[in-house]
């Protein structure tokens, strides 16, 4: 006879057969775009006891790759409550395209002063599982537990190419290495990093879409009745990037429309200067323009040479007409010919301002006027624009009761930094200063740029050369010592006068996090245009040479040669 123990095992190893068959397991649904094939999520291994058990509707397992952080952020969301293993859950947390309820973006980034700009999506899938694959760098860094979830989405990683090390060692250890860049997640971005775009996709960017991203990984809930599935989070899946808290900011060079450039305008529009470059100013949240010349119904016809040695400079009132077009939202008055046409161009100019509802600062119709700033508040970042001009006291003319550009007080200009960050903004300083021909970071500028960081400007920047000058990252600011030229028209001045920067600043929750240096070259008097991949790399390669950088300081060096516009 068969012995007795041995039946009722079997009797029990069928039964359990039937019942695995009767219980709906977790589904996993890729969509084809993701690389979700290598990820296996934990399954139920004991159908008995969930068939049993009763499983409260708000009741939580979380797979041990997802991140605190994201488990934190669904908690405080729903309240449910967390489980110790999936029998006792009424759902699963996990990563999977299915029942998507939160996105956890990442971004590749790199040293600030990384000259490549973007990678390939499949270059970078192939790196990450095999260190011999070509890519850019030797080392990505990753900190432990975000490696453990990028494994469970993108397979797991070839370790002698992707390291793991703890997150607040990162940075220091990527500049030091010198062939090395790390994957962060979004919310961890700060200033120092340069964020690499993967098939040209920056979480930083305004454009950004979670789905197309690469290194978005999807969470999704497994639920043992469907019922249980919030449909808010389905609608709305949470993440660590809310697009409605970022603010994007871009700052610009010197603006002059005369000479040649007016010239060009005359006969090819208005709008010629920006044909190529207005998407890039547009497309910003606010839009600074440092505008030095005033406007004035009677101002002369433009000339198209520059060998005129008169310096007296006026614009024509329908040349706002760029302005406009590039969606301006914040003019900088400091410049050295606000006053050249005298007091009532001046107000003329001002009350055009004022009109079109646009903000200025560094120039005003008195001195108090001129001092105040220029405040904005955009997706809960609180921004304050400040300026003075830095020359002597002849080019800045605002007094109590004369209108013009505001000389600089170095005392009063740090206490209203120290004023307005008290009141929760964060200040942006920008100069007409010293000019001077040479990529170099001049000492004089650095001081000055120096002292207002110090009182609290985290973003401080030189808007009188006309060409682009070094970087300084100090004590968390961002010191950008000249951009270069927007509309103004020394193409024929030498080579370097036709390069220049905007730079895009990027605030999340009240914080500065990042910076974009977009680069033009000039293409005549008028109109900049971006630059070819060389000609970018040749100018990145010149200004990194010359800058100042966290971890691996260098010697400022002296100018070549100084002059005035």
């Amino acid at each position: 006879m068969p012995n007795k123990a041995a039946v009722n095992t079997l009797n029990v190893s069928l039964l359990a057969a039937l019942l695995v068959g009767c219980v709906s397991q977790p589904v996993q649904t890729a969509n084809d775009s993701l690389p979700l094939a290598s990820y296996q999520p934990t399954v139920i291994t004991s159908p008995i006891a969930q068939a049993t058990a009763e499983v409260s509707p708000h009741t939580l397992w979380v797979d041990a790759a997802i991140p605190a952080t994201a488990t934190d952020l669904f908690i405080a969301q729903t309240g449910w409550a967390i489980q110790d293993s999936p029998q006792t859950s009424a759902c699963s947390l996990h990563v999977t395209n299915e029942n998507r309820v939160a996105d956890w973006v990442y971004a590749l980034v790199a040293p600030f002063d990384t000259i490549t700009d973007s990678v390939n999506g499949e270059t970078f899938k192939n790196r990450w599982k095999n260190h011999t694959a070509d890519f850019p760098v030797k080392t990505i860094y990753v900190a432990p537990q975000d490696l453990s979830f990028l494994s469970a989405y993108l397979g797991e990683a070839d370790t002698a190419g992707v390291k793991s090390l703890a997150s607040d060692k990162i940075l220091e250890t990527a500049w030091k290495d010198a062939d090395a860049w790390a994957i962060i997640p979004f919310d961890q971005i700060n200033p120092e990093w340069k964020v690499i775009t993967i098939d040209h996709i920056s979480p930083i960017r305004k454009d950004f879409n979670t789905r197309d991203y690469l290194l978005s990984i999807p969470l999704g809930l497994t639920c043992s009745d469907k019922s249980n599935l919030p449909q808010d989070l389905l609608a709305n899946p949470l993440g660590n990037r809310d697009a409605n808290a970022l603010t994007t900011v871009v700052m610009t060079g010197v603006t002059a429309m005369v000479r040649g450039t007016a010239y060009e305008m005359e006969e090819n529009g208005l709008t010629y200067p920006d044909r190529d470059i207005r998407s890039w100013l547009v497309d910003a949240d606010i839009t600074h323009v440092s505008n030095e010349i005033p406007y004035w119904p009677k101002c002369p016809p433009p000339f198209k040479d520059n060998k005129e040695q008169d310096l007296v400079f006026c614009s024509n009132p329908s040349y706002n007409k760029l302005l406009e077009d590039v969606g301006t939202d914040v003019v900088e008055l400091t410049g050295d010919h606000f006053i050249d046409y005298g007091a009532d161009a001046t107000i003329y100019t001002l009350d055009m301002y004022k009109k079109l509802g646009w903000k200025y600062y560094g120039g005003g119709y008195n001195r108090d006027d001129a001092r105040k700033p220029a405040l904005f508040e955009h997706n809960g970042n609180k921004l304050a624009f400040l300026g003075c001009n830095a020359k002597p006291p002849g080019y800045a003319t605002a007094s109590a009761t004369m209108p013009g550009a505001i000389h600089c007080n170095f005392d009063d200009l740090t206490s209203q930094i120290k004023a307005v960050k008290e009141q929760g903004y964060l200040p942006i300083v920008t100069f007409q200063h010293l000019e001077y021909y040479a990529y170099t970071i001049n000492p004089i500028l650095q001081a000055d740029f120096e002292r207002v960081a110090e009182a609290g400007a985290i973003i401080v920047n030189g808007s009188q050369a006309h060409q682009p000058h070094g970087i300084e990252f100090y004590k968390g600011s961002f010191l950008h010592f000249g951009l270069g030229n927007l509309f103004f028209d020394q193409y024929n001045e030498g080579f370097p006068t036709r390069q220049a920067f905007m730079d895009r600043h990027v605030f999340y929750k009240g914080k500065y996090i990042n910076t974009e240096l977009l680069s033009m070259m000039f293409a005549d008097l008028a109109r900049p245009r971006p630059m070819t991949d060389a000609e970018r790399n040749d100018l990145l390669q010149t200004i990194f040479k010359v800058s100042i950088w966290p971890f691996s300081p260098i010697t400022v060096q002296e100018p070549t040669q100084q002059a005035d516009s």
